[in-house]
Formats: structure tokens, C-alpha cells, sequence
């Protein structure tokens, strides 16, 4: 009883508050008894303070001399609080403009509450609050978050709230009735809302939003009382839109600024890696095309030593001593034998100078400007930095890297930014095959080998690059997120997140391209990278 009394009170229906403070007076024993009390409101320096004035101007306290009159002013009052204290207590923005139109609608009398907020100068809609009435059930409130252009959205009159955006001032309407020319568009004829309320949401001077408010049942539902309640509430709303803006914006500086520092330490890392590469590469170069040399010299050289040694063998007559010395060192066999020995010296020499080629490509310095590059020397070269992971161990066979490279053209492009891209996903193939591993023994591993398959094409105008692995495979869940800032499947300590994060920044906006992932638990991932064919250098 108590309850009903009370909503009776709030929505304004004074005859039935007197009828059952005269019906029921046992029951309400309590609450008649509260008309009674002095609510002396002078030191609240709030909004509240502000509302309780609007509402009883005349009068210092809310006394019983009316008690259907006092009672909903403290109703009045103690909703005007509540608001107040709800709608400063948000600063997610979200949050805020479903608890704002809400509260608004819950307050002030109208079925439909629309808040409308610039964001970049253009006027969006965000938050749309309606009451669903139903025969068979209590009316249900309904929110919904959205970001729409006010140019193109048709559950809006755009005439009235254009106007009130460009006069900020309060627009009332009671039955589709004005003296505005103009004003009265396609919605309105349509919907015929027997009251309409739009007023500005000003903070500092500042047009920050525009609340609309409409009831399609009722008209003269915004009364001045309700306007001046609904300004107080605007007024609150525009200093916590604003709050919400700022910590919003301060929110997405923090994150700008952690991924900032995280990208610095990742390309860091990368650098010191290149620096070292190219150090070693540096240093091998020396003693190497000394070596190479020397051999290049060597072979002729001991060619010639061979046919001399061959022509002094033939000659009669030749002493025990030498002909011990002959047997000794077996003479043919070293003349047949050392050529192969020079061969296979050349032979490694070429390998050591491929690694370093290799080192060195993969080290390259970025330039300002692209550059032609060649796809297949970056893969291998990044191959040749992770062979140590490759190799076989006690724990597992070799995993081996399959290499099938299409007649692709070199592309321009930043061709060390390229090589960490190749290197952040053949890495993390290699994590993925480790881990999915684990609990399996040598020769089970070995009866499904660990497999990186790397394949290349030309599509169209553009360059294919395809890396698989046949590991374990990840959730949708997971593939959701996997190029997400920060997001990582590794243990604390072994990934920071940021490897195709930072990929999928280098493919996507410094190359104009595209990478995507497919993969399923249990078969496997596969990360597909598309550049732009962009000559045929």
C-alpha cells in the first residue's frame, strides 16, 4: 500500500493519494506521519538544494499543510537527489548515457528519451530510451547504445533538434502545434507525439548535448516544473558529459602511451638483434674472404706441386729413402685426396658467406623510402636466425620449415620492418609447436613431425605470402583477439603481446596490405600476408 502510495504521489495523481490517505489511513500511519516532519534543506550545496527550491519557491520547508503537496515535493526532492547522486557518479560514458536518458525518463513524465552528443563535429545519436507498454505485463524500459549520424537517422524529429541546435533553446510542443514555420517534419506527422520536449545540454557556454523527450499518449506532460527539473538534471548531466569526455580521452592517452613505450621496447629489441646480426655478419666478412681467397689461390697452386711430384715419380732409379718415404705418407692417395679436401674448404666457404649475405639482409637499416626487396632472401634469411630453435634436441625431432616460393618479382617496400613481421609469426609457429608437444614423447612427435610450411604467389595485382604450422590451433575466442595491443596466450614473462599487434600495424599501414589468420583447434594456424605488387623490380 505503501508503495503505491508513494508512486501515486510521484507521478503527480493527487486525487488518488487523498483517496487513500482517507480510505487507508491505518495503513499509512507511518508515512502520514512523516508529512509532519521539518525538512530543513538550507546547507545541501548541491543540485538538490537547487531542485527543492524550484520545486517549493515560496516556502523554507516542506510542512503538512497540504499533505498530498508535501509529499510528493519530498518525493520530488528525494528523486532529484538520487538522480543527481547517480548521474555524478558515472564517468564511463557508456554507462553514463544509459543512466542519464533513464533517469530522465523515469522523472519526467515522457515514453521515449533521446540523448544526441557531438563527437569529432558531427552530432551523433548515442543513447535511445523507450518505455514498451504491454497489456499482459508491467511496462518494461528499454536502452540501447548506439552511434548514429543525426543527418541520417529516422528515429528523430532532425527539424527540432537542429533547431535547438543552433538557437540553444528549449523547444516545447503539445499536440504537433507551433508558430515556428518549418519546424513540423516527416517524423512528426508521422508519429504525432502528443508532447514533445528538446532542450540543450550546456556546460560553460558550451553546447556539449541536446535532449529529446516525447510521450505519444499524453499531452501537456512538460509542464514548467518538469522543465525546470529537467534543466537541473541537464545541468549535472553536461558537467559529468564533459568529466566522461575528459577521462575517456585520458584513458585512450594512457593506453597510446603504454603501447608507445611497449613499441619502443619491441623495436628496441629488434634493433639490438639487427646490431648484433650485422656485427658478427661484419666480422665473419674479414677472415672469410681471407680464407676464400687464399683457397682460390691454393687450388692451382697445389695442382701444379701434383703434376710436378707426378713427372719426378717417373723418373728411375730413385732411393730406399724415398721410395720408404713414398710408402710412408702414401703418396697417391694424399695427390687424390687433398684436391677434394680444397673442394669442400670452397665449398664451406660458400656456405659462410651465404650466412653472412643472409645476416645481413635481415639486419638491413630501414630507409625513409621503400626500396625493391627481395621476398625469398627475408624469409630464409629469418629461417637462418631461427635455425638454433629448428634443430633437433632430446626432447623432439627437427622441426622441418617447407619452403614452396612461387616466380614472385622483387616488391618496394620497408624491407627490415618486412624481415620483424616474418620473424614475429615464424616465431611464434615455433612456440606453438613446442606447446603442443608437450605430454608427448620423442617417437609420437616424430610419428606427426613438427611442420612450418611458407608458400609464396603472385594473386592478381598483389604478392601471397601463406606461413602454417600444424600445431594445436587456437579458439575463435582467441583468433578474435590475436592482433589485439597486449593480448597473449604465453606464460607471464615469455610474450608481451605486441609481436603481431605490431605485424599487423607494419602490413596494414605502412605497406597498404593485409595479414589474417585462419586456423581451428586442432589443424593447425595459418597466417596469410597480402602486399601490393607495386613494381617489377
Amino acid at each position: 500500500m505503501q508503495e503505491a502510495y508513494y508512486c501515486y504521489a510521484r507521478w503527480g495523481a493527487k486525487a488518488k493519494v487523498t483517496d487513500l490517505e482517507q480510505r487507508y489511513p491505518q495503513l499509512l500511519e507511518f508515512t502520514l506521519q512523516q508529512q509532519k516532519l521539518n525538512l530543513n534543506l538550507n546547507r545541501l550545496e548541491t543540485i538538490a538544494t537547487i531542485a527543492r527550491h524550484t520545486v517549493n519557491s515560496t516556502s523554507q520547508t516542506i510542512t503538512s499543510t497540504n499533505g498530498s503537496k508535501s509529499i510528493d515535493d519530498a518525493l520530488d526532492f528525494c528523486s532529484f537527489l538520487k538522480a543527481a547522486r547517480t548521474i555524478s557518479s558515472n564517468i564511463d560514458l557508456d554507462k553514463l548515457l544509459a543512466s542519464l536518458t533513464e533517469i530522465i525518463l523515469e522523472n519526467c513524465g515522457a515514453k521515449k528519451s533521446v540523448l544526441i552528443i557531438p563527437q569529432d563535429n558531427i552530432w551523433l545519436l548515442r543513447a535511445i530510451t523507450k518505455v514498451n507498454s504491454s497489456f499482459n505485463s508491467a511496462d518494461e524500459i528499454e536502452t540501447i547504445l548506439i552511434s548514429q549520424n543525426i543527418d541520417t537517422c529516422q528515429d528523430i524529429p532532425r527539424k527540432i533538434i537542429n533547431y535547438v541546435k543552433n538557437t540553444q533553446q528549449t523547444l516545447i510542443l503539445d499536440n504537433c502545434k507551433t508558430d515556428i514555420p518549418g519546424l513540423i517534419g516527416k517524423y512528426m506527422l508521422e508519429h504525432q507525439p502528443k508532447s514533445v520536449l528538446c532542450t540543450p545540454i550546456i556546460n560553460q557556454g558550451h553546447l556539449v548535448g541536446i535532449l529529446y523527450l516525447e510521450n505519444q499518449y499524453t499531452s501537456g506532460v512538460f509542464t514548467s516544473s518538469r522543465l525546470q527539473a529537467i534543466q537541473l538534471l541537464a545541468s549535472q548531466a553536461a558537467i559529468s558529459l564533459e568529466n566522461a569526455r575528459l577521462y575517456k580521452q585520458a584513458t585512450e592517452a594512457l593506453q597510446n602511451l603504454q603501447q608507445a613505450q611497449l613499441q619502443i621496447i619491441q623495436s628496441e629489441k629488434m634493433s639490438a638483434l639487427g646490431n648484433l646480426v650485422a656485427g658478427v655478419a661484419h666480422e665473419m666478412n674479414n677472415p672469410l674472404g681471407f680464407i676464400a681467397a687464399t683457397l682460390k689461390q691454393a687450388q692451382p697452386a697445389f695442382t701444379d706441386v701434383a703434376k710436378h711430384l707426378q713427372l719426378y715419380q717417373e723418373l728411375p732409379n730413385k732411393s730406399e729413402e724415398i721410395l720408404a718415404h713414398e710408402s710412408k705418407i702414401d703418396i697417391d692417395y694424399t695427390l687424390e685426396d687433398f684436391p677434394k679436401m680444397l673442394d669442400a674448404m670452397v665449398m664451406a666457404c660458400g656456405r659462410l658467406e651465404n650466412i653472412s649475405t643472409s645476416l645481413r639482409t635481415f639486419s638491413r637499416t630501414d630507409t625513409n623510402f621503400k626500396q625493391a626487396f627481395n621476398i625469398h632472401e627475408g624469409l630464409d634469411s629469418t629461417i637462418l636466425i631461427l635455425k638454433h630453435r629448428l634443430k633437433a634436441s632430446g626432447q623432439r625431432p627437427a622441426i622441418e620449415v617447407i619452403t614452396e616460393y612461387g616466380n614472385i618479382p622483387k616488391i618496394e617496400c620497408f624491407d627490415g620492418q618486412l624481415n620483424q613481421v616474418f620473424m614475429n609469426i615464424l616465431a611464434n609457429a615455433i612456440d606453438a609447436l613446442e606447446e603442443s608437444n608437450q605430454g608427448k614423447n620423442f617417437k609420437q612427435i616424430q610419428a606427426n613431425p613438427n611442420q612450418i610450411m611458407i608458400k609464396t604467389l603472385v594473386n592478381s595485382n598483389s604478392v601471397k605470402i601463406s606461413i602454417t604450422d600444424n600445431a594445436k590451433g587456437m579458439s575463435e575466442e582467441v583468433k578474435a583477439k590475436i592482433f589485439d595491443h597486449s593480448f597473449t596466450t604465453k606464460e607471464v614473462g615469455k610474450g608481451t603481446g605486441l609481436g603481431l599487434a605490431i605485424a599487423k600495424q607494419i602490413i596494414e599501414e605502412k605497406h597498404n596490405g593485409n595479414i589474417a589468420v585462419n586456423s581451428q583447434l586442432g589443424q593447425g594456424t595459418e597466417f596469410i600476408i597480402t602486399l601490393p605488387l607495386i613494381s617489377n623490380l
